[in-house]
Formats: C-alpha cells, structure tokens, sequence
C-alpha cells in the first residue's frame, strides 16, 4: 500500500513541478498590497470544526498567516458552524448583502451568478500563478454559462464512506446490502451509524453515492445540463425506494437516524454502540483523532469500505462521491475598489494555493486544488495510508449531488426524503415534488 501511495505522490510532483508561496500578500508573496482597510469574510471554519478536521484546519492556518503577513488590512470574520452558515448566506443573499468574501456553495452558483451576486472570476483564475497546478475537473460546479465563479477551496475529499470494524465484520466489508443484513442480524449491537438530523446528510453522504449504482454518471450531468433526465425517472425513483427500504424496513441503522446529526452519529462507533458508520472525510478525521487517544485497538482494527450494492441497481460500480463542495467568491461591489479587489483575489489564491494543498497534504494526506508537493509521505501510519489509498486510488469517483443544481431544489428533496426515509411519503411523490421543484427553479 505505501509503495502505491508514494508512487502516485511521485508522479504528481514530477508533472507539477516543485511549488512556491508561503505567507501572504500579492500571489502568496506578502507585504506588496495597496490596499489599507477593511476586507470581510465569511466561512464555517470555526475552531470546533478544525480539531480534527484538515480541510478546516489548514483553512484558519492559511488566515492566519495571510492576516500575519498583511497587518495593513483589518480582516474582519464571520464564523458560523456549518448549518448556521448555510442559513446565514442565504439570508444575505436574499438581501443582496453579501460579504467581500465568502464560501460559495456550488449547488448556489447558477442562481447567483444570473443575480449579479457573484463576480465573474474567469480571468482572475486563468491570471493566478498556480493555474497550471489547479485540478480542473474541481471547477465544475462553480461554472455557469462557461464563466467560473469561485475558486474551489477547502480539501477534496469523499462525502461517503463506509467506516467499519474489522473484528466484527471481517477484514473486508460485505460488498452487496444482502450480505450486509445476513451479518447484521448476528449482531448485539447497532450494525450501522448514521445521522440525517440536518437533513442534508442523506442526500451528501448516502443518495448521491446510492443513486450513481442505479443511474450512473450520465443521468446526473444530464439534469445539471437541463439534457432532458427527470428526478421521475425509473432509475433515480429505484434509488429513493432502495433508501427507503434500509432505513425503514430493517433494522441495520441506529432508530434515531433522522434526529440525531453525522457528530452524534459518528459517537455511536467510537463508544462501540454501532458496529460500523457512514459519513464524510470530515469524520474520518475526527474519529482518527479521537480513536487514536482513546481506542487503540479499534483505532488499528477501522476498515474503510463503498456502499455495498443494491440486488436492482444495473451500474456495477466501486463508487464514491468526491470533490470540492465550496469555492471562495468574490461579491461584485468589491471591485468598485481596485485596490480592494486586489486584496481580496489575493486572499482567495492564499487559501487555495499550494500553501494550503501542502499544508493539509503533509499534516493530514488530503488534497486541495493545487497540487502538493515535498510531503514527507513516510510519517504517516496505516490509517491515514489506508484512508488516503481508499479516496484516491482504490475507488471510482461519482458526483456529490448538492454540489450542483440549486438549493431551493435540494431543499424539497431533503425535507421530504427525511419524510419518506420514516415510511410517511412514497419514493414516487418524493421523485415529483422534487422534479417540479427543478422545473420551478432551475
């Protein structure tokens, strides 16, 4: 497994070269900023979220040496926790009072875009001195109309992971969900932990990996594209059902599924109530973090698996969902300031430069935008090796449905899944309120 991981890395830095920047000013320079003033931003990276989390971690490090190396400009944040967040800019959007800077969500690109609430930042990212080292295919869900509209920011890792314990469940997880129930019903305790309190969760961290066996990638590009699929097709309406079934008709996840959160979830493996958990890289960390001072030997007996799959869905595939959810915008009245749009563009290729890649690259073995580079591979144990190897090599991709569409379609989708998952609402009204959602607002 090393072998493979340290080859891969090679290559990387063979292609991309060796990469520059540390501190902050003008393209991670520091100190050559006109501006002398006020710069706001706005983001979920609170300090509860960084223990344990790279992405968020690496993200306040970068703030705080870009703050360190331009004391001429007062940054001024707003932290929220992450649901907290989600309402917030909403809220702000709404009103058009947008911050200077803040965290876009891809699913609020198109929408937003056509609103003039976000500058349009294709030249400035095409102008960044890393754009050569920038992962293309991260772009995507800021796209509209061929403009770009973000640049993606925080680490690209995977929204779904089956996180297990190999000493009840074997070295390899069950590949199919039949297997799964066979096991399961030998078990004292929970055989899996999961939770949709926020409603959001099943939709990130469970259907859209789901849903990829049943449809396949063509089907989900073809409704961002408008290209004629409807959330009423058979496929994702087989999907919905199959969702349905796990979590209504067995007895494999925790009863409280749709109350409790993925943090409280996530408690329910690390105590040993739950013999497995599904989640995102997020709790992978903290559970690393936790499990390695307070559980050796679950911490060296943790399995990462895909969703097994379903007896009906036609695309065999060894699946995951990944990439960068967020992209750092820049709202359109900051470039009535030359200077202060200087500022700002500069803070966005701060936090989403090589600084930032190798930063959580060497601390955490996760990926950004840029490439990393001069990362001592070798201090890492097997977990992160294992888990690295999991979500970047050993696995297919597929797409994180919010990441793209829009909100106001998610948020149907969400509300009534959470719905039907406790048996109240069929697959098939789910499917039409959530096409008529698309039809109304997308």
């Amino acid at each position: 497994m090393k072998k493979k991981v340290l080859s891969l890395i090679l290559s990387t830095v063979m292609v991309a070269g060796l990469l520059v920047g540390c501190g902050g000013g003008s393209n991670g320079e520091g100190g050559n900023l006109a501006y002398n003033g006020t710069l706001e931003l706005m983001h979920y990276s609170t300090s509860e979220e960084s223990q344990g989390n790279g992405g968020s971690d690496g993200f306040r490090t970068m703030i705080a040496e870009w703050k360190e190396a331009n004391p001429n400009i007062t940054l001024e944040e707003n932290v929220l926790a992450n649901a907290d967040y989600k309402t917030q800019i909403a809220t702000l959007a709404a009103a058009n009072d947008l911050p200077d800077v803040f965290l876009l969500q891809g699913m609020n690109t198109a929408a937003w875009a056509e609103q003039g609430l976000v500058l349009d930042m294709t030249d400035i990212i095409k102008d960044s001195p890393y754009y050569d080292d920038y992962n293309q295919s991260y772009f995507v869900p800021f796209t509209a109309n061929e403009k770009i509209y973000a640049l993606p920011a925080l680490t690209g890792g995977t929204c779904t992971v089956v996180m297990y314990d190999k000493r009840i469940w074997g070295d390899t997880f069950p590949a199919t969900w039949a297997d799964v129930e066979a096991k399961a019903a030998t078990l004292d305790v929970t055989p899996i932990a999961f939770g949709n309190g926020g409603q959001w969760q099943a939709n990130s961290c469970f259907l859209s990996t789901l849903g990829d066996r049943y449809h396949g990638p063509e089907w989900f590009m073809s409704i961002v594209n408008k290209g004629g699929a409807k959330f009423t097709d058979a496929e994702f309406v087989a999907a919905l059902a199959e969702t349905q079934r796990l979590f209504n008709e067995t007895d494999l996840f925790n009863e409280d599924f749709n109350t409790i959160t993925n943090e409280d979830a996530r408690e329910y493996y690390i105590d040993g109530s739950a013999a497995a958990f599904i989640g995102g890289n997020w709790d992978v960390s903290y559970v690393q973090a936790t499990l390695a001072e307070t559980n050796k030997d679950l911490y060296d007996n943790t399995g990462f698996a895909v969703l097994p799959q379903s007896a009906d869905a036609k695309k065999q595939r060894n699946s995951q969902n990944i990439g960068l959810g967020y992209g750092i915008a820049i709202n359109p009245k900051v470039a009535e300031d030359a200077d202060k749009l200087a500022a700002a563009i500069d803070l966005a290729y701060k936090l989403t430069g090589p600084d930032f890649s190798n930063f959580v690259a060497a601390n955490y073995a996760l990926g950004g935008l840029t490439a990393a580079s001069d990362v001592d591979w070798s201090k890492f144990d097997q977990w992160t090796i294992d888990f690295y190897n999991w979500s970047y090599v050993d696995t297919e991709t597929c797409e994180i449905y919010d990441s793209y569409v829009s909100s106001a379609v998610w948020g149907v989708l969400n509300t009534n899944m959470q719905t039907m998952m406790n048996g109240d609402m069929t697959p098939e009204e789910v499917a039409k309120l959530t096409q008529e959602a698309y039809e109304a607002n997308y």
